[in-house]
């Protein structure tokens, strides 16, 4: 099993992208998701965005993990 993390594209460099994750960013490539713009949400695995996701999603998907890990 493998975990994705939820980040929000703040800009776009040809094939990599600054997103926001949780408060965080990083630099991913985004050489998966081609279409992807600045302000989408995507779903994050290793360095790389692997497919994109919509806001409410995203959102949710943010609140369940931060809830797990208030009791890791």
């Amino acid at each position: 099993m493998c975990l994705g993390i939820v980040g929000r594209i703040e800009k776009i460099d040809g094939d990599m992208a600054t997103a926001e994750i949780m408060g965080v960013r990083r630099e991913i490539s985004i050489v998966l998701v081609p279409d992807i713009k600045v302000g989408d949400y995507v779903m994050i695995h290793a360095g790389f965005a692997i497919n994109p996701i919509d806001e409410a999603a995203a959102k949710e998907t943010e609140a369940v993990l931060r809830e797990f890990l208030k009791y890791s």
